[in-house]
């Protein structure tokens, strides 16, 4: 009988990418896969350490997967991995820490599976996580994630991800287009474009510095894959968003009218602090020129706040600078401290209530922008492509432009693209929708 194996993924859409492909090597090794609730005989659980939260999660993961099962042996991999091996590796009932490089061998440092009286580390020094490695998920979602870039080279003041993932590096064209064609081959409808930095696809294509291809010729490239239905760009730094690829979004065949961009702050002085690559001036002109050649584009922002030196005066800048600007959600992070980093060292701690508070006041800002957002979209005719959960006797799905609509179950809609004119908001937040055609058999 095949052993079992179970997956827990912290963090990002890249760590999704990244633990579907860690997956299929156990498929290939002969395991089956369960559900992570389910007895397995080993459990992987792939590690984020953005923010404090998934530090802490981690514990509490563990706890369920000994809850599960008490024999099972437990491997922790990912950036927080990475980045305190030991601190994982002292967790009680994790057995095996694999770093940066080690994770895609994970099934090489499985031998008889028998529990560790203590957590085996296996890391790098980060300056070794050089070499690319390509990912993407298949099965676990309506939508795949493909990973075109991994790790940075930026140097932002607050962010541990260089140290968690190395340096900028790219997988080649020629892989990332067998990739989306595999996924295309396995009617998935929509693939979204993940990786660190994406924006600085084609460095390290080939293993030297320089960039062999840019960003733009990898979404014009992608564009003419057949078969692929929707392409999405999951997140891009404002300075590496061109007004080509704009352009060529607007004009695109397959990709999608949505653009998750990155702030941080609103505030230049606290962006100096940051050392982000742009001031408040280029984001403004971005969503300009999104709006130009889009106007119902849906826009996302990423935002800090309690960062060192974030006076009273700086966080109304961002609130005040956000509630101006014509975007329809927020994603809203607390500043916690990370070990080696810059800001860890700065001066003007802002208190953990203030950040909190700072944090409810931004929230609140999203509820109201991503409502006005929707309410611009009752009556505009959209396309659907519907998910495979039934959530409370209710299908989900989005439209192109990331409004998130629902409808009464039915199993025949999943993973199906249709044509609907928006009609109004639910109580929870949702679109509801009327269908334009007459193809559907509604139950």
């Amino acid at each position: 009988m095949n052993k079992k194996v179970a997956f827990y993924t912290l963090g990002c859409k890249l760590n999704f990418s990244e633990t579907s492909t860690i997956a299929r090597g156990f498929l290939n090794e002969g395991f089956d896969r369960v559900d992570f609730s389910d007895q397995a005989d080993i459990y992987v659980i792939n590690t984020c350490s953005v923010t404090e939260n998934a530090d802490k999660r981690f514990k509490t993961i563990v706890k369920q997967a000994q809850k599960a099962n008490s024999k099972a042996f437990i491997a922790a991999v990912g950036c927080y991995a990475q980045l305190k091996p030991e601190e994982l590796a002292d967790v009680h009932g994790v057995d095996l820490v694999l770093g940066a490089t080690e994770k895609f061998k994970i099934t090489d440092y499985i031998n008889d599976l028998s529990k560790n009286d203590f957590g085996e580390v296996h890391s790098c020094e980060i300056e070794e996580a050089d070499f690319y490695v390509g990912s993407y998920s298949i099965g676990d979602r309506t939508r795949a994630f493909l990973k075109v870039q991994d790790g940075c080279d930026y140097k932002c003041t607050y962010c541990t991800i260089p140290l968690a993932r190395g340096i900028s590096r790219s997988d080649t064209m020629g892989n990332v287009l067998k990739n989306a064609r595999e996924i295309a081959s396995q009617n998935i409808k929509e693939i979204v474009l993940t990786g660190v930095n994406i924006g600085d696809y084609g460095k390290g294509e080939f293993g030297n510095k320089k960039h062999e291809h840019t960003f733009l010729d990898l979404v014009s490239q992608l564009d003419k894959v057949e078969g692929i239905e929707r392409l999405r760009i999951s997140s891009i730094e404002p300075n590496l968003l061109k007004n080509e690829t704009i352009e060529l979004v607007a004009k695109s065949r397959a990709f999608v009218p949505h653009f998750h961009i990155p702030l941080q702050s609103g505030s230049n002085a606290i962006l100096k602090r940051m050392k982000r690559r742009y001031l408040r001036e280029l984001y403004v002109d971005r969503v300009a020129k999104i709006r130009e050649l889009m106007p119902q584009a849906c826009i996302g922002v990423d935002v800090i706040v309690g960062f060192p030196g974030e006076s009273d005066a700086h966080f109304l800048e961002t609130y005040h600078f956000l509630n101006a600007l014509d975007v329809a959600y927020l994603h809203v992070f607390t500043y916690s401290e990370r070990d080696r980093t810059e800001a860890v060292d700065m001066d003007g701690v802002v208190p953990k209530t203030v950040r909190r508070k700072r944090s409810k006041m931004l929230r609140g800002l999203s509820v109201k922008k991503r409502r006005a957002f929707y309410e611009s979209q009752i009556g505009t005719s959209r396309t659907v492509l519907f998910e495979g959960e039934n959530k409370d006797g209710y299908i989900h799905g989005f439209t192109e432009n990331y409004v998130k609509v629902k409808t009464p179950w039915n199993p025949e809609l999943v993973n199906t693209l249709q044509e609907v004119e928006l009609t109004h908001i639910d109580d929870d937040g949702c679109m509801r929708f009327e269908f334009l055609n007459a193809k559907i058999l509604v139950h």
